[in-house]
């Protein structure tokens, strides 16, 4: 809770003192009223002292009420609430995807020891790791959307084509296949890595040394012990992924036109919407909290060693 409230303090002060007046904005830049610029700053309370203003919006926190959005003249948990949902079946599901994809394929390259399927394995690796996001996402509209005409370009569901029942999730399902897919191997490489150079340090240890020389079955030792002993950085960095997957994937969202929070986040930025933006890190800093709390019983679980210290 402290970590959270510290959180959000240094994002009011960042953001109020950043450059830009989202009143400005929204009166338009060209020779803007200014009877309309002061009403409007009275109306969001930004007339008021910075520590004034800080004060009001934590007496309004602890009463459950995250503002009111400049921009978009809504209450921000209305817009949170609508953007959250696609956010979290995006980045979730390519979180997981990632994360299944690139620890499997380091543990079976480990365990199986072929030069050539390493080599393999780490050429992708690199190759996925090093594509900007937006870029794959423009070369997987290109060759699967435009070319192949199998997968939509954009969007969550079909506009012109409104389905219902099973039919509306399907088509969902159908829309997010690119931009999860995109996610994914984007994904992949850091978990491939991490476990690939975990495994080989746990291979490493006395412990492994000893129980092969007592002739225990190779496999149980990578099943049991090295594979569980290395997963738990992958975990770490699973857990942090998806604490901020709440945010979303600003840029895929944007190639996609996925109506997620990373969209939401970026027009609070450029509006300077300070409401929406302190509502966005508050969800922020809450998930990563969370996160961290889940991965922590995690590391309890997976590591005997941990309940006892």
């Amino acid at each position: 809770m402290v970590t959270i409230l510290v959180v959000l303090l240094l994002n009011f002060l960042i953001i109020h003192l950043a450059p830009g007046d989202p009143v400005r904005i929204l009166s338009g830049m060209d020779n803007p009223s200014e009877e309309v610029m002061e009403a409007l700053r009275v109306k969001y309370g930004l007339d008021k002292p910075l520590s004034v203003q800080m004060f009001n919006y934590f007496a309004a926190l602890l009463r459950g009420d995250l503002g009111f959005s400049i921009s978009y003249n809504l209450p921000v948990a209305k817009l949170i609430s609508e953007k959250v949902g696609p956010t979290l079946l995006l980045t979730f599901s390519s979180a997981v995807i990632g994360l299944i994809l690139g620890a499997s394929s380091a543990l079976f390259s480990s365990r199986r020891r072929v030069v050539w399927i390493d080599t393999v394995l780490s050429f992708l690796s690199y190759v996925f790791y090093s594509m900007p996001s937006f870029w794959l996402g423009l070369i997987l509209i290109l060759v699967f959307a435009v070319n192949l005409h199998v997968f939509p370009t954009s969007g969550i569901v079909s506009l012109r084509e409104p389905q219902i029942g099973i039919m509306y999730y399907l088509d969902v399902l159908w829309h997010s296949f690119l931009p999860v897919t995109c996610l994914a191997l984007i994904n992949f490489p850091i978990y491939y890595r991490i476990t690939h150079s975990s495994i080989s340090s746990v291979l490493h240890e006395n412990f492994i040394g000893l129980f092969r020389a007592t002739g225990m079955d190779e496999r149980k030792i990578f099943g049991k012990y090295i594979s569980r002993n290395a997963i738990l950085p992958t975990i770490t960095i699973f857990g942090l992924q998806i604490g901020y997957a709440v945010t979303g994937a600003t840029l895929v969202e944007t190639v996609f036109a996925w109506p997620g929070m990373g969209r939401l986040l970026i027009n609070a930025v450029f509006r300077r919407d300070y409401p929406l933006l302190m509502g966005i890190y508050l969800i922020m800093s809450v998930s990563v909290a969370i996160a961290m709390i889940v991965v922590d019983v995690l590391y309890a679980v997976l590591d005997p060693r941990i309940r006892y210290t």
